[in-house]
């Protein structure tokens, strides 16, 4: 039951996390559009939900070895390609976890946020949408011992 739930969560958080980047994506285009920045920030919210589950689905999958034993994924090459990946997107957050962190925070004191950098933060997470699509065929390449 474990190794179907965690699976399954792990899948979950594929669907959620790539639809919410993208939207995020498309929404801080459009920002400073009081309704575009309202979606941006929903959707990063259903991000970092996507990136819970990630990780809380990940970790006990590698270190329980509910699918494969531990030391397979370590010896795995595609595997550390799939966390270099992931390396990749968390420095990629990093910037627009921090901007939007401070847009709800202005908000919640009713001032304006400084949204200056919303296109540069579209382009970080289109790339970012970019890199999870990347890591899915990763991951199914270690999960058919490829790369071992």
């Amino acid at each position: 039951m474990l190794r179907w739930l965690l699976a399954s969560g792990h899948l979950l958080a594929f669907g959620i996390g790539l639809g919410a980047i993208w939207v995020r994506a498309r929404s801080l285009r459009a920002v400073p559009d009081p309704a575009a920045l309202g979606r941006a920030l929903r959707a990063d919210a259903w991000w970092g939900i996507a990136a819970l589950l990630w990780i809380g689905t990940g970790v006990p999958r590698l270190l329980l070895g509910t699918e494969k034993p531990t030391d397979y994924y370590l010896a795995s090459h595609l595997f550390w390609v799939k966390m270099l990946l992931f390396l990749g997107i968390l420095l990629l957050e990093i910037g627009p976890a921090v901007a939007l962190t401070r847009w709800r925070l202005a908000l919640r004191r009713n001032l304006a946020p400084d949204t200056a950098r919303a296109g540069r933060w579209a382009v970080f997470s289109r790339a970012e949408f970019v890199l999870v699509l990347v890591m899915l065929f990763v991951a199914t390449a270690v999960a058919r011992a490829m790369g071992v």
